[in-house]
């Protein structure tokens, strides 16, 4: 027996996704450009593969982070990267976007759509969002911070909400502005701004920037913060936006099927809980002197957390997808439990910590946390894959699948057709 039981696997044949897009600059900008750029790949390039590309595109940003600034510095503090590496971010996440844009295209262009593509794809967003959450603090110059904490807890909460509103709602909503296209959009643009003028450009004051400061009227009303802090406020008006559209639907949803619409509510508790735990674990021994964020090990950290994130989301869509019970607990956060209440135990019993007592000891703990949620991920990740193609007979990387001898052959041959 795999990983997923053999009644939730015969579920993946009654799957079939449904998608509503409702971005101006998707339909009228973007969609043209991706149908022209789909053609432009040979139908022997399998759709998982254009996915798993676009991703590397993010992790080569993420490598280049790590090699010119390892201990995650603001310009103030340190020299950071170059400016022209800002420049290959913007570069490497609109082709993110446009590859993660044109996997579907490719599956229906190859007749490979199906649950897969869609847990793939879905694995390698969930990934995308830790990432891109550090790069862009990097990039707004806030390196190790508080807000750089709280743009990853929006990033990972309006991921959760996508994730959340399409389990209980069977449709992937992407709205007026959505994070997937309006989104990344912004972040490019804050890249393509930190690759021309230098990150410490958003450490301008917003009134000073703007002129507004000898506006009277302005001034006394409107607080004089940094432009990096600014776009933080943004982010959490529109997480608050987001969180309303998206409960409006499934409302909306639950109530044309006779359902109680409050219940579905319940299910955002997992993510403030986690999300909690984390905080605790990063706010020892005191919010002011965290030994983790003001240190090194701060984007292992934020990767420890983000691969976690990413196992539970992909259990919720691994769930949606064969219509199991929601997973409300998810075992990585046994680690994220014991590192936070070890940390706390000055705070919780007055003792010292047990495990976590010295710097090279929380050293040790983080990067076995993240080797941990890295294999736990991997694992997820693979046992998944396997059960999928073995049950639909549908290669990952490649355009082929299972006929009825049980041999893999190109999948034209199955589909009867010629690509």
């Amino acid at each position: 027996m795999g990983y997923i039981p053999q009644h939730a696997l015969e579920n993946l044949r009654k799957y079939s996704y449904k998608g509503i897009d409702k971005s101006l600059t998707s339909i009228y900008i973007l969609q043209p450009f991706w149908t022209w750029f789909v053609s432009l790949w040979p139908t022997w390039v399998a759709p998982n593969t254009i996915t798993l590309s676009g991703l590397c595109m993010v992790l080569l940003n993420f490598a280049t982070l790590l090699y010119y600034d390892p201990t995650y510095l603001t310009d103030k503090e340190g020299a950071g990267p170059p400016q022209w590496i800002y420049l290959t971010w913007a570069l490497g996440l609109f082709l993110y976007q446009t590859f993660d844009a044109i996997d579907g295209k490719q599956a229906r262009r190859t007749g490979m759509a199906g649950p897969l593509g869609e847990m793939f794809d879905h694995g390698c967003d969930a990934l995308n969002t830790t990432l891109e959450a550090v790069l862009a603090a990097r990039a707004l110059n806030l390196g190790r911070s508080w807000w750089t904490v709280a743009s990853q807890i929006a990033t990972l909460a309006n991921f959760y909400l996508s994730t959340w509103e399409e389990y209980h709602t069977g449709i992937l909503f992407l709205g007026w502005f959505s994070g997937p296209v309006e989104g990344i959009l912004i972040i490019v643009g804050i890249y393509l701004i930190s690759g021309v003028f230098g990150p410490s450009f958003w450490d301008q004051r917003l009134l000073d920037f703007t002129g507004l400061i000898n506006v009277s009227a302005v001034a006394n009303r409107v607080p004089n913060i940094p432009l990096n802090e600014t776009f933080m406020v943004f982010g959490a008006f529109g997480l608050g936006f987001n969180i309303l559209v998206s409960y409006l639907n499934v409302f909306n949803s639950r109530m044309s099927g006779n359902k109680n619409p409050f219940v579905p509510l319940l299910f955002l508790l997992p993510f403030p809980i986690s999300a909690a735990m984390e905080v605790f674990w990063l706010s020892a021994p005191s919010i002011h002197e965290s030994a983790i964020l003001h240190s090194a090990l701060f984007v292992p950290f934020m990767c420890a957390w983000g691969l976690q994130f990413a196992h539970q989301v992909s259990r919720m869509i691994l769930a949606h997808v064969t219509k199991q019970p929601f997973p409300w607990w998810d075992s990585m956060w046994v680690w994220s439990i014991v590192g936070a209440v070890d940390a706390n135990l000055p705070l919780l019993l007055n003792r010292p910590p047990l495990i976590q007592s010295s710097r090279y000891n929380i050293a040790v703990f983080v990067y076995v946390t993240l080797a941990v949620s890295f294999l736990s991920y991997a694992r997820f990740c693979m046992l998944v894959i396997k059960d999928i193609t073995n049950y639909l007979g549908i290669a990952c990387f490649t355009v082929r699948k299972k006929d009825k001898s049980g041999e893999w052959v190109e999948a034209a041959v199955v589909d009867g057709k010629k690509h």
